[in-house]
């Protein structure tokens, strides 16, 4: 064994996608696949607004059965949407979306970018949302794709007509689409980008059509499709053994935390193109019509291109390593190419297929999936020839300091190699890129041009192994990675993480206090290395807040050591807010973060480092002492939020629901969407309703109208529409100033609709009974008032209230406005006598 050690940084690459790990073994059938992709040179962009909205059928049969390499732009991360999988919303959920997009890809074969759009919630109309997005930043960031990846075809999920219907970011993402179109071929625009790319004019614009811009499948079907290109996307692979349908379904149901998993197809299926325009004015009659997508469109391509077809039709699937001698020729013929877009492109599909064919192993691995800045790792290199090709391994090194170890060892057929390395982990922590730096409503802050549209940080330590084969030196690049064996699961692998030495967690990010009231905040100092002292120091910017003690004094023997305080936060007498700021000194070194820890099984397992300030909030808020039920729907932080201001909060599960199990309660609140996701409420909700006859107070948040377990979500009738008002600031009108959801124990005024985030509310009934009152009335610029944002109706003894109001985004945020109006709803029928 030999040993290196090594200071590493991070080394940031350009690459239109991540490098496939060299540790990634292939099947003859992936082989041959690879094969026929080395032979197609012809490049989509599929672009859409947002993870989940691209069509995974028309991705999959792209890169599967016609090889070609697509892309697929998102112009955000998802940050807006809901979550059904966990509490995770906003920057963690699009950490938790951008995975699952990459995990998509992963499976049906596309690559992923994105822009620097933030998704801040629905959006009505395109005009809308430029007002907030940077349009003109968001444009670079689409000229930035399109130069990068030079597709032949640009294909839009959405159209940017904009007298149909349709989420303003999913119109936007078309326009800005059609203007790149032109825009990116321009060398005076955005002329910063040309130190790394070339201006590109894509040959034409596609819209991506399909049965519910019609409204029904019905309506599709009647439709005049003489102007359309139809594309069978359900094409099988009798060497794959699939359909691209097929591997649609897999990849589309990557997307968990949005509830869209989907069958997996068979059988012939149509999806339709809309020319939007051709840059050439001609009207084609398939995708790539007048287009060369073979080796001929690059100048001395022919002669590569006859041995690709060469090497499809020799191809023996019992024995790849017998193509090796025509790919090696075929190599030095694509590195003489004085292409370098191309060129550059199919040198890395033919090492991939050379490595591929000599069963060539690379991994580099560690035993910590976690590590601090300035740690030492214990690493093993394992490099495997699975072949009888004459191979060595040359050396292998630091990407980021150069530092080599020569090692010339031969490469016997099936015979493994090991290698020992200490590495010193860099001082890059594990912050996603687009979230290092603060940002505006609408935008991500990303200042290094390269790193715009990366879906991912590149890993931040990487090695770099060189074998010979035959001659020829081969470099190939591979993640550290940590690995382990679980005894349930087996082979358990992981990214390597870099966290601060000590963080600071608490379970809450947004602190709620009542006017004057001091609290007691629990927080847990967690070391990430051993032998860590420091000082923890408490601050606020802000006047008025008293902090006590403020200063801690820390030490800690080994790591995954932790140390919980306690401190007296007193808020001043008057609504006001705050941020708490921690900072722990070590050493000198100021550290002020949290990690927090995605585990799920569909997306790598990741410790994402965060800032560790949180956000105070005193409010003048009345409350009445009522025990309440929770029953969770889709998942959200409401619960956590009434405790904070007082509230005895229970969760319960369905099959509580009884009358004994709801004895002692006098509230009880329904999570969102829990009448799409609680099957139980298909025959509980009798129950529910029985028991607020009875004298409850039951409050049901917002559920979406499709996909509902029962029509029936209140005692009377009641229809959900699509109505929704996502202009948070848009004007409230209360309709009933008297109504006692309006007056106790807190007076609403319009002062509480101040400061409200993302959107008011979503899915309002659009249709109820005359038993309800409405109790507001809303709208966004330019349109009518709608009155179903929160109805209340008496019903027997108690109270039955149905709200659209997004608790679960304004409470968690710490607004006072929706606490002490959501205090007034949970106090509805509240007595004071309680003889």
């Amino acid at each position: 064994m030999k040993s290196l050690s090594t200071s590493l940084l991070i080394s940031v690459t350009l690459f239109l996608a991540f490098v496939i790990p060299t540790s990634a073994q292939k099947s003859s059938a992936d082989i041959y696949k690879d094969i026929k992709k080395l032979g197609v040179l012809a490049n989509v962009l599929y672009l859409a607004a947002h993870p989940d909205d691209e069509n995974t059928r028309m991705i999959s049969y792209l890169s599967n059965d016609l090889s070609v390499n697509t892309t697929y732009l998102s112009l955000t991360r998802g940050d807006g949407g809901q979550n059904l999988i966990g509490p995770e919303m906003r920057e963690m959920l699009g950490v938790i979306r951008t995975n699952e997009l990459l995990s998509a890809r992963a499976i049906d074969g596309g690559s992923q970018l994105f822009t620097r759009a933030n998704d801040f919630g629905y959006s009505k109309s395109p005009a809308e949302t430029f007002t907030i997005w940077d349009k003109e930043d968001v444009l670079s960031d689409v000229v930035w794709a399109i130069r990068k990846v030079r597709p032949d075809v640009i294909i839009n999920r959405f159209t940017s007509d904009t007298s149909r219907p349709n989420h303003g970011h999913h119109t936007a993402s078309a326009i800005l689409a059609e203007e790149a179109f032109t825009l990116s071929a321009d060398t005076t625009l955005y002329s910063d980008q040309l130190a790394w790319v070339k201006p590109w004019q894509p040959r034409r614009v596609f819209w991506n059509t399909s049965w519910f811009f019609y409204g029904s499948r019905e309506a599709f079907e009647a439709v005049d499709k003489s102007d359309m290109i139809g594309i069978d996307i359900g094409a099988y692979d009798p060497v794959m053994g699939q359909s691209c349908s097929e591997i649609a379904g897999r990849s589309r149901s990557m997307h968990k935390s949005q509830g869209f998993g989907a069958a997996e197809t068979r059988g012939e299926s149509f999806d339709y193109l809309i020319l939007v325009e051709d840059s050439e004015n001609t009207k084609p009659t398939s995708l790539f019509d007048d287009i060369d997508i073979s080796w001929n469109r690059v100048k001395g391509g022919q002669k590569i291109g006859n041995s690709v077809t060469v090497l499809e039709g020799t191809f023996d699937f019992t024995d790849p390593a017998a193509s090796l001698p025509l790919l090696l020729s075929i190599y030095r013929d694509i590195e003489s190419l004085q292409d370098p877009f191309w060129r550059d492109i199919k040198l890395a599909e033919c090492k991939s297929l050379i490595q591929s064919c000599l069963g060539l192993y690379i991994e580099a691995r560690t035993n910590v999936y976690s590590t601090s800045p300035e740690a030492t790792l214990p690493v093993t290199l394992e490099v495997i020839n699975r072949s009888d090709q004459n191979v060595s391994l040359l050396s292998v090194r630091s990407l980021a300091t150069d530092s080599l170890i020569d090692l010339s060892e031969p490469l016997l057929n099936n015979q493994g190699y090991e290698v020992e390395i200490s590495e010193v982990v860099p001082a890059h922590l594990s912050i996603p890129y687009w979230l290092e730096e603060p940002y505006k409503d609408g935008m991500y802050t990303v200042e290094d041009q390269q790193m715009r549209g990366l879906p991912w940080n590149p890993a931040a330590m990487q090695f770099e192994v060189i074998v010979t084969f035959d001659g020829i030196p081969f470099s190939f690049t591979t993640d550290l990675i940590y690995k382990a064996v679980d005894p349930a699961k087996g082979e358990v692998t992981r990214p390597v993480s870099i966290i601060p030495p000590v963080t600071v967690e608490s379970k809450d990010e947004v602190l709620v206090f009542r006017k004057g009231e001091s609290k007691q905040i629990p927080l847990t100092i967690i070391a990430n290395a051993d032998a860590v002292t420091g000082t923890l120091q408490l601050e606020t910017e802000e006047s008025g807040w008293t902090l006590s003690p403020s200063q801690f004094d820390l030490s800690f023997d080994h790591s995954g050591e932790t140390q919980d305080i306690v401190c007296t936060i007193t808020p001043p007498d008057k609504s006001a807010s705050a941020t708490l700021i921690p900072k722990v000194m070590v050493e000198s070194k100021n550290f002020h973060h949290k990690t927090t820890t995605l585990d799920y099984d569909h997306i790598p397992y990741l410790s994402i480092v965060r800032e560790a300030a949180i956000h105070l909030q005193s409010m003048d808020i009345g409350i009445t002492p009522r025990r309440i039920a929770y029953i969770m729907g889709a998942g959200d932080d409401v619960p956590a939020s009434l405790r904070q201001i007082g509230y005895e909060v229970d969760l319960i599960e369905p099959d509580q629901i009884s009358t004994s199990g709801l004895a002692g309660y006098e509230v009880v609140i329904l999570g969102v969407r829990a009448f799409n996701t609680v099957e139980a409420l298909a025959h509980k909700n009798k129950i529910l309703f029985d028991w607020t006859k009875a004298g409850g107070t039951m409050i049901v948040q917002y559920n979406v109208s499709r996909r509902l377990v029962t029509d029936a979500l209140a005692p009377y009738p009641l229809t959900l529409s699509r109505d929704r008002t996502t202009e948070e600031n848009a004007p409230v009108s209360i309709l009933q100033k008297d109504h006692p959801a309006m007056m106790t124990p807190n007076k609403i005024t319009a002062a509480d609709f101040d400061g409200w985030v993302q959107e008011r509310g979503l899915y309002y009934p659009g249709e109820w009974d005359e038993h309800f009152t409405p109790l507001l009335s809303m709208h966004d610029t330019g349109e009518d008032a709608t009155e179903g944002a929160l109805l209340v109706a008496p019903y027997g003894d108690g109270y039955f209230v149905y709200s659209g109001l997004s608790w679960f985004r304004h409470l968690p945020a710490g607004n006072p406005g929706p606490y002490r109006l959501l205090s007034n709803l949970i106090s509805l029928g509240y007595k004071t006598d309680k003889s």
